[in-house]
């Protein structure tokens, strides 16, 4: 389903954006040392309603993967959806951070 996704890292100002039908959702994030923290969610109704905010933190969460970091989730959705996919990426959480 991640396929359908496709997120752009706007690292000017350090948001992942994903664009669907003239809207955008985006996670803010701060980078330090070899961690990425997902410090704040958003995301238009309309695209909720249509079932993205799955597809968008899959691909969120793949992408960090990708680069090999860790990701400490400090807003609310980040840590709900690690909380039920925590089998797949429990690995991308430091040493001394559980869910």
């Amino acid at each position: 389903m991640t396929s359908e996704v496709e997120i752009k890292d706007n690292d000017f100002l350090r948001q992942f954006e994903f664009y669907h039908n003239d809207q955008m959702a985006r996670i803010e994030y701060s980078l330090q040392e070899r961690k990425i923290f997902l410090t704040k969610y958003e995301m238009p109704q309309e695209m909720v309603d249509e079932g993205l905010t799955e597809p968008f933190m899959e691909a969120v969460f793949d992408e960090v993967k990708s680069r090999n970091i860790s990701l400490v989730p400090t807003c609310v959705e980040v840590k709900s959806f690690l909380r039920k996919h925590r089998r797949k990426y429990k690995d991308l959480l430091p040493v001394g951070i559980s869910i």
